[in-house]
């Protein structure tokens, strides 16, 4: 299956279209490392020289900066010929004492405190302050950030969205400020348990459904596929390990790779190498097989990054490594394989 990054499909039953492959604008807010200036610029620069034109950003990513840098590249260019989603959630204000504080899980990131806000009112608030982070005037879907963190004291209050959030996401979009609603998720049960608590266009899926797991086939993406909304997968490449196979610093679900997981990838990857495939375009590819997904969304840290998640997307696949991933037991035989 060789899949072409300007095949754009459609965005549940909206105006919104996405292409296939997209980027994830995480790194630019020093996700793991600091990302300078410069190379923050190289990266987007590459991402658009290669025909990149849906980026993914959100407040949360380095505190603001993620949406900084992405809106000072896009300043100049056309705005009918990209596509930009961000988040909600959070809202940001300057903190007791910049001197002090603590600006993690980000290298570099703003000095910036952020608060959870779920209601009419904090879903407006973080709208606007995206659009002047960005320097925009419109973004084409928002989405309701990491829902999860509301089983963790001082998370968002996911009551708050039921009772007047959604109605600020569904005024805006029925106001054309933007054209689709979306949430952003991290895990297998928050796409069964949480994401039916509002209507929804689409999801962006972190580690839920990758070339190593597909647990949530069977249960939340099938929920998306009968409720006719749509889904991205924010991180093929399951947060590290698929991009850079195992070894001591590989990364699984943002954490260290267990050694069942460094296991798992490492006769995934054999197995690609029989077959004359790499391993990253494996993982890219698979995913966009299952009829809910409509686009991935890789990161990059560096210009080179991005432009090899591009040359992934041409990589020629035979429908015999599908087969013997399957048969080895190291994909769900059940699922939708690229053909």
């Amino acid at each position: 299956m060789s899949i072409k990054i300007n095949e754009w499909r459609q965005v549940g039953e909206t105006s919104l279209s996405l292409p296939t492959l997209g980027f994830g604008a995480a790194h630019l807010g020093g996700m793991f490392e600091r990302v300078s200036r410069e190379g923050a610029y190289d990266v987007l620069k590459t991402a658009w020289d290669k025909g990149i034109r849906y980026f993914d950003v959100a407040p949360f990513y380095g505190r603001g900066l993620s949406e900084h840098r992405l809106g000072g590249f896009l300043i100049d260019e056309d705005r009918k010929s990209f596509v930009v989603t961000t988040k909600v959630g959070r809202c940001f204000r300057r903190p007791n004492d910049p001197a002090t504080f603590k600006r993690e899980p980000w290298s570099g990131g703003l000095g910036m405190e952020f608060y959870w806000d779920y209601s009419y009112d904090g879903i407006m608030r973080s709208y606007e302050q995206s659009l002047f982070r960005l320097g925009l005037d419109t973004v084409d879907a928002l989405l309701i950030h990491d829902p999860e963190a509301g089983v963790f004291e001082g998370g968002p209050n996911l009551d708050d969205l039921s009772r007047s959030g959604i109605r600020a996401l569904e005024e805006l979009k029925r106001w054309g400020h933007i054209k689709a609603v979306g949430m952003g998720l991290n895990s297998t049960n928050a796409l069964e348990t949480i994401a039916p608590r509002v209507p929804l266009d689409f999801c962006i899926v972190a580690m839920a459904y990758t070339l190593l797991d597909q647990s949530a086939a069977k249960t939340g993406l099938q929920y998306c596929l009968d409720n006719k909304v749509s889904v991205v997968v924010g991180a093929p490449y399951a947060s590290g390990i698929l991009a850079t196979g195992p070894g001591p610093n590989a990364r699984y679900h943002y954490a260290p790779a267990t050694e069942d997981i460094q296991d798992k990838t490492a006769r995934i990857m054999a197995i690609c190498k029989r077959h004359g495939v790499s391993l990253q375009a494996a993982a890219l590819q698979f995913p966009l097989a299952h009829p809910s997904v409509v686009s991935i969304v890789p990161g990059g840290a560096k210009a080179s990054e991005v432009a090899a998640n591009v040359d992934y997307f041409d990589e020629h696949i035979t429908s015999q490594l599908w087969d013997e991933l399957a048969a080895e037991g190291l994909i769900d035989p059940a699922c939708p394989r690229p053909t």
